[in-house]
């Protein structure tokens, strides 16, 4: 049986698109709804976002500005903002489309703009990562949210945005506690003893000399008419092409000049007489170099020139560091060097009979005045023999003795590993203990490595000031001691008042200047005992030193590691531990000077600690006409770790250690003194720079360290005081010194003890 076959040709079959086509053709429809959900509400919501971002922009210009001033430079960042904050929200949106998901992508994006712009701002301003990534987190989050409010409100949903607006201003609220709370301890200054007041005038007040103000420079100034236009006398230049290799050639369009024609411009208040007057050259430090600094000084200009000085301050903002073209290298050589330079200009300035400066300037009394690296600058032009050996700038300016050198908050690196060493030169250091920028007390170090032949009556002083900060020794520096925009999280709640910092500055200056260029014996007491001065000072806590050629040593604890013996004589205690180690810093390195930690930790009722005297150093005590007996002491008892300390206790609440001070003589006749009737023993300052614990750690590589360091206080205990106590005491005949640790878990730090004679006369004057 058979079949027929028909051959049926197969229809074609509908070809669905190819997965490819599909796939493009639903990332087009999705991203043609980029923007179908940023309603009218969502759009007005992008005001928020914008604003943290823009702010960002505008807050990190500002710390690293043009030069073409402050409202370019916002105009500039508010248009850069925005144009990134478009093109990054734009495009985020178009990849936000990509999910497929409804929600206003464009808000989305741009929400995501403005925390990508502060992350990466902060990020590159000196916070780490994590830190950066919160802070971002917070502000993106509130920008939105505050958007989001407005939105709200203009689409007349008036209860959800006015709502909305109380959440954003209460949520801070938490931060400050659940009620007002007591304002945090104040550290105060010292009491108690016989500090008398000085009688004489208070040096922070103008003198009676009128001056006159003008400028010496290039007259070819790009920037500033003071040194350009209006300059009244022309200076030469200065070539640095022996120190520097590094100019970028942004510094020279900005500038005008490069290394090798560095101008020597200054402004100088001249006081109106005959003269000869004193001279003292003023130095900024390292801002930014768009930001002139040199003006910022004019407030101690016009108080030094008022009372009979030629005061100059000079420009060395070509040598600072910029975010543009960054800084030349040697930077803290040249500013040294500038210094010399300008010396070596005033010189040629006062042989020229229609100058101003003919026969004004005094040659044997200058005097160097420097703010941070300008701390250092002045310290190095005192001591430049050590590093300008074979340049010809020191003979020029070796015509002028270099008496004084004054540091506000001085930085203190090796250079060439050499650092200045001062030899029966006088120095004045202040600190601030808030200070954000050099955190630590590097003047202390200088202090440290000056010293005086014996019967010198040059003399050495410091000042570490509890509220103080950083950049208010300078008028136009302002609160901030970071750059913006790392200086915003820097705490300032309790920072004294800018003009509080510049009368300690200048009741200091002026005092310090009176008595080693005038000779006015009469302020001396004040570096002796700053409570002699307090009249004249804010409200603060005060920690100084002191040290003269009337100082005789018995104790420096830098001669060798044999804690039994010191310079003057043999050391024994009882019932106390002790060591000797190094003063540190908060970032716990070594100051370079040791002293003897003692700590009552025994039980026992009372330890001691005492040194024998001697016999060379018995003789020379009662051939000098000593006055009494001097230390320098840190207070410990708050340290971490010790007996009585908490972490959350604050050191102005730890107890002060009690103190007492033995004297002896050769016929076994003891006369004891409680320090604390001398000088109340006050805490360290302990300062959190940052406005939040976690973020202490996270700014600037964590550089902050410890809350506090060895900060010492020097005593002077004179023999009259022993004397009320016990008579029959026969000062020239002492043979031991002893220190009395009464109460358990007192810890102190001691360090250079000897004793001090009466010497009245004007530091550096012979």
């Amino acid at each position: 049986m058979g079949m027929d076959l028909e051959y049926a040709p197969e229809l074609p079959q509908p070809q669905r698109p190819r997965l490819i086509r599909r796939i493009f053709a639903e990332i087009g429809r999705r991203i043609m709804l980029t923007y179908a959900y940023d309603t009218t509400l969502w759009r007005t919501a992008l005001a928020g976002p914008w604003t943290i971002g823009t702010l960002a922009f505008i807050i990190a210009v500002l710390g690293i500005p043009t030069g073409m001033g402050a409202p370019a430079d916002i105009i500039l960042a508010a248009g850069a903002g925005t144009l990134v904050l478009a093109l990054a929200g734009n495009l985020l949106a178009l990849l936000l489309s990509l999910t497929g998901l409804r929600f206003p992508k464009l808000f989305a994006g741009t929400v995501l703009s403005s925390f990508g712009a502060v992350l990466l701002i902060l990020y590159f301003s000196d916070l780490t990562i994590e830190a950066a990534a919160a802070v971002a987190a917070i502000a993106a989050l509130l920008g939105g949210a505050a958007g989001l409010s407005a939105g709200l409100l203009r689409s007349r949903r008036t209860v959800s945005g006015v709502l909305l607006a109380a959440v954003l201003l209460l949520a801070p609220l938490p931060l400050y506690g659940a009620g007002p709370g007591q304002p945090p301890e104040r550290t105060t200054t010292a009491e108690a003893g016989n500090a008398a007041p000085i009688s004489a005038a208070d040096p922070g007040a103008p003198g009676s000399y009128s001056y006159e103000h003008f400028t010496y420079g290039s007259g070819e100034d790009l920037h500033r008419a003071a040194y350009g236009s209006e300059v009244r006398l022309t200076s030469g230049s200065a070539d640095a092409s022996a120190y520097i290799k590094n100019w970028p050639k942004l510094r020279t369009i900005f500038w005008g000049f490069d290394y090798t024609a560095l101008p020597l411009n200054a402004q100088v208040w001249m006081p109106e007489g005959t003269g000869p007057f004193p001279l003292v050259l003023m130095v900024h430090g390292n801002h930014m170099m768009e930001d002139y600094s040199e003006a910022g000084y004019a407030y101690l200009g016009e108080l030094l020139a008022s009372r009979g000085f030629i005061a100059v301050t000079l420009d060395e903002n070509f040598l600072n560091y910029s975010a543009w073209s960054g800084i030349p290298d040697n930077d803290f050589k040249v500013r040294t060097w500038m210094i010399l330079k300008h010396l070596e200009q005033i010189g040629e300035y006062a042989e020229q009979p229609d100058n101003p400066f003919y026969r004004k300037v005094d040659y044997t009394k200058t005097a160097l005045l420097g703010h941070s690296r300008g701390g250092q600058a002045v310290a190095m032009a005192a001591d430049a023999a050590r590093w300008f050996r074979d340049d010809p700038v020191l003979a020029a300016a070796g015509q002028f003795t270099i008496s004084s050198v004054i540091a506000l908050a001085p930085t203190d690196k090796a250079i060439d590993d050499q650092q200045a060493r001062l030899k029966d030169v006088n120095y004045l250091t202040l600190q601030g203990a808030r200070d954000g920028d050099v955190h630590d007390f590097y003047g202390d170090r200088q202090y440290i490595r000056s010293s005086y032949s014996s019967g010198s009556s040059a003399f050495k002083s410091s000042l570490y000031i509890a509220d103080a900060n950083h950049s208010q020794f300078n008028t136009d520096w302002g609160l901030y001691d970071q750059s913006l925009p790392a200086g915003l999280f820097l705490s300032r709640a309790e920072i004294m008042d800018g003009d509080e910092q510049r009368q300690i500055a200048k009741v200091y200056v002026s005092a310090f200047l009176e008595t080693t260029l005038h000779g006015q014996t009469g302020y001396k007491e004040l570096f002796r005992d700053y409570r002699s001065g307090l009249q004249w000072l804010p409200d603060t806590a005060y920690f100084s030193r002191f040290q003269s050629g009337g100082y005789i040593p018995v104790a420096s604890y830098d001669e060798d590691r044999n804690k039994n013996t010191v310079t003057g004589g043999t050391a024994a205690v009882t019932g106390l531990g002790w060591t000797e180690e190094t003063a540190k810093d908060r970032e716990s390195k070594s100051k370079a000077t040791y002293g003897i930690l003692l700590e009552h930790d025994a039980g026992e009722e009372a330890g001691s600690y005492s040194i024998l005297l001697k016999d060379s150093v018995v003789r020379e005590l009662a051939a000098s006409g000593a006055e009494g007996l001097t230390f320098s002491m840190a207070n410990r008892n708050a340290d971490p770790g010790a007996e009585d300390s908490e972490p959350d206790v604050p050191a102005a609440a730890a107890p002060a250690p009690d103190v007492e001070i033995e004297l002896t003589d050769s016929n076994e006749v003891s006369a004891r003194l409680p320090l604390d009737e001398v000088m109340d023993i006050l805490p360290l300052p302990q300062t959190a720079f940052t406005i939040s614990p976690w973020l202490e750690e996270r700014v600037s590589g964590g550089k902050y360290g410890d809350l506090s360091e060895a900060v010492f206080q020097t005593y002077e205990l004179p023999f009259e005081s022993f004397l009320t106590e016990e008579p029959a005491l026969n000062p020239d005949e002492l043979t031991e010194i002893t220190f009395y640790l009464q109460e358990e878990g007192d810890r102190i730090m001691l360090d250079d003890i000897g004793f001090y004679t009466g010497d009245g006369s004007p530091g550096g004057l012979q």
